[in-house]
């Protein structure tokens, strides 16, 4: 799944340019049986499978240096956001450890990982979807993946506050006119515009970050 999305685009530019090292690893590589067993069922009876201990520490073990924190992608995670992504852009080397099926066994939970995220309250088919959304999030605030890091500064969340309406050329299109304190090349003004948009928006769409 994961290739495609992270050959691309700036994510694609910041690993040829040795910003980004990233590398994916495949948890069978650690199995130890003939069927390259990851998933088992679970003891005390239940729907699903879950993954079974030995291969994902074999692999932890493994692939885990000095400074790598190691993040399990759940949904009993604590939810991912901008502020946790400048956290995880600040760290030397993360390891993402994606779930599949029913989840991990508790032992790799209380035993191997840093921490846990998820991505939203609700639940998809397996962890590589939000790793990927995390990777993406993360990356693009590492210096020099942007091009400009000013860039990255005054996006949603990054102030606390959604961003303000944003406008390029044509001034005027199907009578829909761009507002002029945007054209006035008052920079003061139009900080304080914006300023004032990205409150009222917020308060509209998203009250609960005003809190």
């Amino acid at each position: 799944m994961f290739v495609g999305p992270l050959d691309e685009s700036i994510i694609m530019r910041a690993r040829k340019a040795g910003l980004l090292d990233l590398k994916i690893h495949q948890l069978r590589d650690w199995t130890q049986d003939r069927h390259k067993t990851v998933d088992d069922r679970p003891f005390g009876g239940g729907p699903g499978m879950l993954m079974k201990p030995e291969p994902l520490f074999a692999a932890v073990e493994n692939l885990r240096r000095e400074g790598t924190k190691v993040i399990l992608l759940t949904p009993s995670g604590r939810k991912f956001s901008q502020a946790i992504a400048r956290e995880l852009a600040g760290q030397k080397d993360l390891l993402f450890v994606t779930g599949h099926y029913e989840g991990f066994d508790e032992r790799v939970r209380e035993n191997l990982a840093d921490d846990e995220l998820s991505i939203g309250d609700y639940v998809l088919t397996n962890g590589a979807l939000p790793a990927m959304v995390i990777i993406d999030a993360v990356a693009r605030l590492l210096p020099g993946v942007l091009g400009d890091d000013e860039s990255s500064r005054d996006e949603s969340f990054s102030q606390g506050l959604l961003e303000y309406p944003q406008y390029t050329r044509p001034a005027e299109f199907r009578g829909m006119k761009v507002p002029e304190v945007l054209l006035s090349g008052n920079h003061a003004e139009i900080e304080k515009w914006r300023c004032e948009q990205a409150r009222l928006r917020t308060n509209a769409v998203r009250p609960d970050l005003l809190k």
